[in-house]
């Protein structure tokens, strides 16, 4: 059985860092990698960023520059270090590991939207 946990939010004001963890507990066959995705109340699910595990990375354009996503050589961890914090930023952030997909190439895995998810750790950003 697959489990994967967060860790690592909390409350912050503008400007400040946060790092969030993620592990997964199972195997899961074929996984093309892990990622981060966010809600905030009144706003549609956003992916933040992914990390293949060819080891290519991608963000969303809001997080580009304060952001970093990584994995240990394992692959069944993933951090999402967050710097300059926005009160923007403020969500509900949940890891997802890909559940198996057909095509490992950047853009094509995170499509499916095919994951196993956490159950979310909030991220608060005080102006």
């Amino acid at each position: 059985q697959v489990r994967v946990q967060e860790s690592g939010g909390g409350s912050v004001q503008a400007g400040g860092s946060l790092k969030l963890s993620c592990v997964v507990s199972g195997y899961i066959f074929g996984t093309c990698g892990m990622a981060w995705y966010r809600r905030s109340p009144g706003k549609e699910r956003e992916l933040v960023s992914s990390i293949g595990t060819d080891g290519t990375t991608t963000y969303a354009d809001s997080v580009k520059g304060r952001f970093t996503i990584s994995q240990d050589s394992g692959k069944n961890t993933a951090s999402l270090h967050m710097n300059n914090l926005k009160s923007e930023d403020t969500a509900v952030y949940y890891c997802a590991a890909d559940a198996g997909s057909p095509d490992c190439s950047s853009g094509s895995w995170q499509a499916l939207i095919n994951y196993y998810w956490g159950q979310g750790t909030q991220v608060t950003v005080s102006s």
